[in-house]
């Protein structure tokens, strides 16, 4: 009985140490984590959909908090004065979660752009999301009123032959920004003035 009680007590403190060592390094590097996701992810994404802004999105973004939404905003002027503002908003794929930034002019509530972020999808297949632009490039210029489904669903967006899955992962993380964008416009106009 006394082996037992040894034995759990060491076993509470070696979890205790680790759970311990596990959160120091956890809150140690997540400013560094952050970093390396807006400087490789978002960033590249950002400037692509918005090549000709005459600002820094990644340095004026700001955050948005309701109950359930925790939103980073990347604000734009567009070189014609009007504004314009990008989020990330993530859609279930075949591979996983795929993330979705995509690009919104405040003034017309048209999409500039998307671009997709990030991906576990198959090499050749679902990842052509991400690298061949005539899917996402489907997106621009459609108005928030748009039914982003893919038109086998009733939608105006076509999949990508072969990655039916990965389509519809990215029209739905387009659709999620819709409804976010709808919700939140009053607050993003607020917060860029």
């Amino acid at each position: 009985m006394r082996e037992m009680i040894s034995m759990i007590v060491v076993l509470t403190v070696l979890t205790a140490v680790s759970g311990g060592l596990l959160a120091a390094v956890k809150s140690g590097t997540e400013v560094q984590i952050e970093n390396q996701i807006l400087k490789f992810q978002k960033a590249p994404a950002i400037k692509d959909i918005f090549p000709e802004a005459t600002n820094d999105p990644l340095a004026e973004r700001f955050t948005i908090k309701t109950e359930d939404i925790e939103l980073q905003i990347f604000p734009t002027l567009l070189s014609d004065g009007s504004k314009a503002i990008a989020f990330e908003t993530k859609g279930g794929a075949f591979g996983g979660p795929i993330g979705l930034m995509v690009g919104i002019n405040l003034s017309t509530d048209e999409i500039v752009d998307v671009r997709v972020t990030t991906h576990s999808e198959t090499p050749g297949i679902g990842s052509r999301a991400k690298e061949d632009l005539s899917f996402v490039s489907q997106f621009s210029g459609l108005t928030m009123d748009s039914n982003f489904a893919l038109k086998g669903d009733g939608g105006v967006i076509d999949a990508m032959s072969g990655a039916t899955v990965t389509s519809k992962g990215v029209s739905v993380a387009a659709a999620q920004a819709k409804e976010i964008y709808q919700k939140l416009k009053p607050e993003i106009v607020k917060q860029m003035k």
